[in-house]
């Protein structure tokens, strides 16, 4: 095994100890939400906040988004840089979107009066999904950083791994949005 290779897996096993790491937080607020989501001190639950229509067509967005990061990474193992481009393009738009959702949705419930401060239901929540929200945040921020190093220097080996790291991150971030939905928006609009 040469430096190089050695080096690859090295980032490779510190990324996904990075990525357990997540999931172990991402746990600790599920599990702080679930104890806290009665907890409204005489305020609107869950049934009462939630857009369950809202947040489906979040859920679209953001599994989409999936969708064409998947194909753009089919297409940068296929060293094609244009379609590449196009596609996580297409993903950032589609988190971009999903974002402005998020932001649009936290500053309505904050001008209804409905901000972290009124109970411990709504603190865990704001947690939780900004949170979420940070972490489609950094994995934008990544995109954009990467398309500046593929116009520099094309699909290198090394751009290819970060896109692939990046790819990974993007559908761990899927993952934890529909447990976001599930747990959240569908069992808070149902129970």
């Amino acid at each position: 095994m040469d430096k190089h290779e050695f080096n690859n897996e090295k980032t490779q096993f510190g990324f996904w100890v990075y990525l357990m790491t997540d999931l172990l937080m991402f746990a600790a607020l599920f599990a702080t939400f679930a104890v806290l989501r009665k907890n409204t001190f005489g305020g609107p639950s869950g049934r009462d906040l939630f857009n369950l229509q809202f947040a489906l067509t979040e859920t679209l967005i953001l599994l989409t988004s999936s969708f064409t990061c998947g194909l753009g990474i089919i297409f940068a193992q296929k060293k094609k840089v244009k379609q590449t481009v196009i596609f996580f393009g297409i993903t950032f738009l589609l988190g971009i979107s999903f974002l402005g959702m998020e932001i649009y949705e936290f500053s309505h419930l904050i001008t209804d009066g409905n901000s972290p401060q009124r109970s411990a239901f709504l603190s865990s929540f704001f947690t939780l999904v900004g949170t979420h929200g940070l972490h489609i945040t950094s994995g934008l921020l990544w995109m954009i950083i990467l398309f500046i190093q593929i116009f520099r220097k094309g699909l290198t080996d090394s751009n290819l791994r970060k896109l692939t790291l990046l790819s990974i991150f993007w559908h761990f971030l899927d993952i934890v949005w529909i447990f976001i939905f599930t747990i959240v928006y569908l069992m808070g609009a149902v129970l």
